[in-house]
């Protein structure tokens, strides 16, 4: 019955086209038909977000620096302004208002909308998201794209599926077929090393995922193995849920082999950094704790945090700490077969004493 329930969800997920060097290319017409990248140019800084010349590159957001420079040498950088970008969302914020309460963002460039109980008369969701989206282009000269469905995880991979620009639409009957051609890597919730462990075990499209059973997934995924089997059947029962605070974020890794040696897991550790920077980046959000994972080979796992008392405030930062908390693990030599790495007790670049977000360029 939950299932058949949810089956009614008219669900629209809208994500703004590279929004942040859009925002950019808009604003300074001399970036326009260019690769821009978002973020610090120098050595250690990140990519948050990169045009569409230059993902032709293969230059993408939580990227080094130093390697988007080397993919295209001609890259743009420019100083982010997310004073600007949140102004903007606001503004596509009240767009959303309009048309309903339940709104769940998820940063300042998408989010869930549920219109199953407020479609105007007459109105599909398909013809609303395409109302959505002419009213952002209008009032940001922007665009988006959106994806309609009946679930949440359908809806972000449809929206995701004809960019930039786009409108799809996966509807009940579709749903279990769309999702079986997929390689399991383009889920969303499934990440590049989750990929790579399906992969070893002969998992590789949606169709062989709907092949395990709960059983099996929840044995070498933990609690991740329920979700994946719902997904796996075009399932996702999770409602739209305005006013969404996430409480941390993280990235980790499982190494192919056990590691003891602190520079080779140091080198590991750094990309992990930067990916959680591009979050911040990203979503404006800042934190003031750093926690470090590390499971040993004996799948012993420890944590290590410190807290600050202000917010991190820029990647160099958040490196150093990340390293220093690293390099108080007294033992590695029993081998180490994950590090992660997670930032907590966030608050909003608005909410710093200065008002301004520190950045590496």
């Amino acid at each position: 019955m939950a299932q058949e329930q949810a089956q009614f969800r008219k669900i629209i997920h809208v994500d703004m086209d590279a929004f942040y060097a859009s925002v950019e290319q808009r604003d300074n017409p001399d970036l326009r038909g260019k690769p821009v990248a978002v973020g610090g140019s120098r050595q250690r800084g990140v990519v948050a977000a990169a045009s569409y010349e230059a993902r032709t590159y293969g230059v993408r957001s939580a990227m080094a620096s130093s390697i988007a420079i080397r993919k295209c040498p001609d890259l743009l950088f420019v100083k982010p302004r997310f004073e600007v970008y949140k102004a903007v969302s606001a503004q596509i914020r009240t767009v959303f208002a309009q048309y309903t309460d339940l709104i769940e963002p998820l940063s300042l460039d998408e989010a869930y909308l549920d219109v199953t109980a407020s479609l105007p008369d007459g109105c599909t969701a398909t013809q609303l998201a395409q109302t959505i989206k002419e009213q952002i282009k209008a009032q940001t000269q922007l665009t988006a794209s959106a994806g309609v469905s009946y679930n949440k995880f359908l809806a972000k991979l449809a929206s995701d599926y004809r960019k930039p620009d786009g409108l799809f639409v996966i509807k009940p009957h579709q749903g279990l077929a769309f999702v079986e051609k997929l390689l399991v890597g383009q889920f969303h919730g499934i990440g590049r090393v989750t990929a790579e462990k399906m992969n070893q075990l002969g998992i590789f499209t949606g169709m062989d995922l709907r092949a395990q059973s709960e059983k099996f997934l929840s044995e070498h995924f933990g609690k991740a193995g329920a979700y994946f089997y719902s997904i796996a059947r075009a399932i996702d029962q999770r409602p739209v849920t305005p006013n969404r605070e996430r409480k941390s974020m993280g990235a980790e890794t499982t190494f192919e082999q056990d590691l003891a040696d602190y520079a080779v897991i140091a080198d590991q550790l750094s990309p992990l950094v930067i990916r959680v920077w591009a979050y911040c980046e990203r979503t404006g959000m800042l934190g003031r704790t750093v926690t470090l994972k590390v499971k040993y080979a004996d799948f012993q796992q420890i944590t290590r945090s410190r807290t600050k008392l202000t917010a991190i405030t820029n990647l160099s930062q958040l490196q150093q700490l990340s390293m220093d908390l690293l390099s108080g693990i007294q033992d590695l030599t029993k081998g180490v077969r994950l590090v992660g790495i997670s930032l907590s007790s966030f608050q909003t670049i608005q909410a710093l004493p200065s008002g301004q977000l520190m950045l590496d360029l």
